[in-house]
């Protein structure tokens, strides 16, 4: 799908108020903090602000976050960024009563690595709010790490939107979600070829996904298979990679960029568009 057509290119800014997260850049807990957070990613041209209160991560170390510390950490955060601008938020959650909470708070979308089938009360939650519901690639068997298998798992969820009732659904292939193992349930167990090669030929075979005629939004930020390509480490030294696969995304179909770098994929996907128009 080209860049800008029936869909345009939005930047979703990412901020984490769990400090298990992976990037410790994303992290905000301080309510002040999260405020100038949120009115910096507005100043910068973000779309959408993503925000999390559990890392899902699967290959990070984490104790388990409680379901009230997760509806403690979303909810204040959505009601923070809520005071200071007027973009949308959506609350990053696998977890249904975290969801209920976060839209009562004021999230406009919920954000699910685990589209609609980890937590069965999530899509009834959903529907009767009303709220656009972004669903992650995501199986509790074992599957193909294949862009196939990727189809199969999304069109499940999508099923499962549709009979709940869910009118506005985005798709998410699960970029750093299909591994050998995992330290939480939140990620899909493969076993057919390294977690890397996956999500490079995920994004690179993205376009596929605009079969299923839904938004795609996709989330390549500072994540792992860039470090072992790159041999970076660390998650800070991760900016340019990170850059050049949110821009092959966009050209591949991607309308939505989840990202910890509002400022620089703004840059990015504006130039994209305009070299594009």
């Amino acid at each position: 799908m080209p860049v800008g057509k029936k869909y345009a290119v939005k930047v979703m800014g990412i901020i984490n108020t769990s400090p298990e997260s992976f990037y410790k850049g994303s992290v905000k807990t301080d309510k002040q903090e999260i405020a100038a957070t949120a009115k910096q990613m507005q100043e910068d041209g973000a779309h959408i602000i993503d925000i999390g209160g559990m890392s899902t991560a699967p290959y990070v170390e984490t104790v388990p976050v409680s379901i009230e510390e997760e509806i403690r950490r979303v909810t204040d955060a959505i009601k923070t960024v809520r005071s200071v601008c007027d973009l949308p938020i959506s609350a990053d959650t696998p977890r249904a009563a975290v969801a209920k909470e976060a839209i009562a708070a004021g999230a406009d979308a919920i954000n699910d690595v685990t589209g609609l089938k980890y937590d069965s009360e999530m899509a009834g939650i959903a529907a009767k709010a009303g709220v656009a519901m972004i669903i992650g690639a995501y199986s509790k068997a074992s599957a193909m790490g294949r862009i196939v298998s990727t189809l199969d798992a999304l069109k499940k969820s999508i099923r499962l939107a549709g009979a709940a009732g869910i009118k506005d659904t985005i798709i998410d292939p699960s970029i750093g979600f299909f591994r050998h193992e995992g330290k939480n349930p939140f990620f899909t167990k493969m076993t057919d070829m390294p977690w890397y090669t996956r999500d490079i030929e995920i994004l690179y075979n993205l376009h596929k996904l605009t079969i299923l005629k839904k938004p795609i939004c996709i989330s390549v930020s500072r994540k792992s298979f860039l470090g072992h390509l790159l041999n970076l480490n660390a998650a800070q030294d991760r900016l340019i990679p990170s850059i050049v696969c949110e821009t092959i995304a966009a050209l591949n179909g991607a309308n939505i960029i989840r990202t910890h770098n509002v400022r620089e994929t703004v840059q990015a996907v504006t130039l994209l568009q305009l070299l594009r128009a």
